[in-house]
């Protein structure tokens, strides 16, 4: 029997970047994998092609990873005229990133991560993967989980035949997650309303669906990288997603959604999802925490999946191993603010897909919506209002502290000597920012100096600020402008790094 600070089951992004978040603190990790291989045609071009949001990418940034798995990799034919620039969608209607305007976020600046970009599962997962090992991580793979146990201290895991002990457990294991069956977690949401596929296959004839988005009279088809589409029939969730997707269905969906006789040839792959919308209702249960989809399912609309998985794991990280350092008498309020910023999140993540699913209705009512969100779309305005939910930039956590800043991601300042903010925090700690040489805010940072790094410098735009206390996560904690609040400081060090603290 082996023992480990924290378990974690699966072994896609979401566990493996939480398995890096906790292994470069020096804590003990264990990842189980079902499946014996990461090889999958569901991970590699096309069908694994995911879009980054900010918020995704300032985290990867941050790590120093966010170029190992970036390639650009959108279709060019969603920039579908001079002046465009493909900045999302919402309900197939695509925004132009041309028009963002960074003066409506005034603590947003440009940077390395700010415009979203897409990714494969395969690469983001042999850069997880790579990093995980290097800071120690164990990753075992055909362990399927089949059991599990807790007590006040530990938690028990059978799987592949083995028994594992670890302090915590944490279930990354997918929509169908076994470990938020086991565990108890309740699951609540919304039925479907469609049946999505992601096809790998040609058409014959392939002039007639043209390349990009297309909202139709039936659902929606989109057509990206040649030899690749999607499907949205309304269909109610009625196609049994236990069976194999063949050409021969997918020629009746093809023909009910687009309204064509096109038919499939050269078929490779294909597989299905559902528009159903599920969150458990808390994100811990005794020693078991759930992230990623193991936490919340929805329809893939608007690329929000992996990027809420990935929040979870970098809000997570860093709480839980803490949580570990400080042993036996650890205070579990730190750990628990996980669910309390998480859970927001994911309630409005199933409300815009929802949103869009509605949107797309194939009758009046979806149709009467969807002309007013072109509209609004159409106008600068509104583009930007629908960016700014789409790439992420309106997020920020509740944190109690009435100054916009808090809570929300910390502006990649670039500083006096040429170097940006982001990679600053590569090594996951908290950074006090200083602006104004404050003695009393430098004494502060060095009673948590085992936590906490203190940066004294200027930057180009300051944008009003005079010091900030930054999360590892990259949230800020605390800031002021003019006149330091050094209680309102103290109070947020103690809050967020006091846990085990001498």
């Amino acid at each position: 029997m082996s023992t480990h600070d924290v378990i974690i089951v699966g072994a896609g992004p979401i566990g493996l970047f939480l398995a890096c978040e906790l292994g470069m603190r020096g804590t003990s990790v264990l990842v189980l994998e079902r499946e014996t291989s990461p090889e999958s045609a569901f991970k590699s071009a096309p069908l694994g092609l995911r879009g980054l949001n900010t918020i995704s990418l300032e985290s990867l940034y941050r790590r120093d990873m966010m170029h190992l798995v970036t390639k650009n990799e959108r279709p060019k034919a969603f920039n579908i005229k001079e002046g465009f620039k493909f900045g999302g969608h919402f309900a197939g209607m695509v925004l132009n990133a041309e028009l963002l305007d960074l003066k409506k976020h005034k603590y947003r600046l440009p940077g390395p991560a700010l415009t979203p970009n897409g990714t494969m599962l395969d690469v983001v997962e042999k850069v997880l993967t790579e990093r995980a090992e290097s800071v120690g991580v164990k990753i075992l793979r055909g362990k399927g989980v089949s059991a599990i146990s807790q007590d006040d201290s530990s938690v028990t895991v059978e799987a592949g035949g083995e028994t594992f002990t670890g302090k915590w457990l944490v279930g990354c294991d997918g929509g169908k997650s076994t470990i938020r069956k086991i565990a108890g977690f309740d699951f609540v949401g919304t039925k479907p309303e469609c049946t999505g596929y992601a096809v790998v296959a040609d058409f014959d004839k392939p002039g007639v669906l043209k390349m990009g988005f297309h909202p139709s009279e039936g659902g929606m088809y989109i057509v990206g990288f040649a030899g690749n589409f999607f499907l949205l029939d309304f269909d109610g969730g009625a196609f049994d997603r236990t069976q194999k997707v063949t050409p021969e269905h997918l020629n009746d969906v093809i023909a009910r959604v687009t309204g064509t006789d096109v038919k499939v040839t050269n078929f490779k792959h294909a597989s299905s999802f559902t528009d159903r919308s599920m969150q458990i209702t808390q994100y811990r249960r005794g020693r078991v925490l759930l992230a990623g989809d193991a936490a919340h399912i929805h329809s893939p609309l608007g690329a929000q999946g992996l990027n809420l998985g990935l929040g979870d794991a970098m809000n997570l990280g860093w709480k839980l191993a803490a949580t570990v350092k400080a042993g036996e008498d650890a205070d579990l309020a730190l750990l628990d603010t996980y669910e309390k910023e998480r859970l927001p999140i994911g309630d409005w993540v199933l409300e815009w897909t929802r949103a869009q699913v509605a949107t797309l209705k194939p009758d009046l009512y979806g149709k009467a919506v969807r002309n007013i969100v072109r509209d609004l779309i159409d106008t600068r305005d509104g583009n930007n209002l629908f960016m700014d939910r789409v790439w992420g930039l309106w997020m920020r956590y509740d944190l109690g502290d009435e100054h916009p800043l808090v809570g929300s991601s910390v502006p990649d300042f670039e500083l006096d000597d040429g170097s940006r903010l982001g990679p600053r925090l590569k090594d996951g700690r908290g950074l006090l920012l200083d602006f104004g040489a404050n003695e009393a805010l430098k004494g502060l940072a060095g009673e948590y100096s085992d936590k906490v790094d203190y940066l004294s410098t200027s930057a180009k735009e300051q944008l009003g600020l005079s010091a900030m206390l930054v999360r590892p996560d990259g949230v800020v904690a605390w800031a002021a402008e003019e006149n330091t609040d050094l209680d309102a400081a103290k109070a947020a060090f103690q809050r967020w790094f006091g846990l085990g603290s001498k």
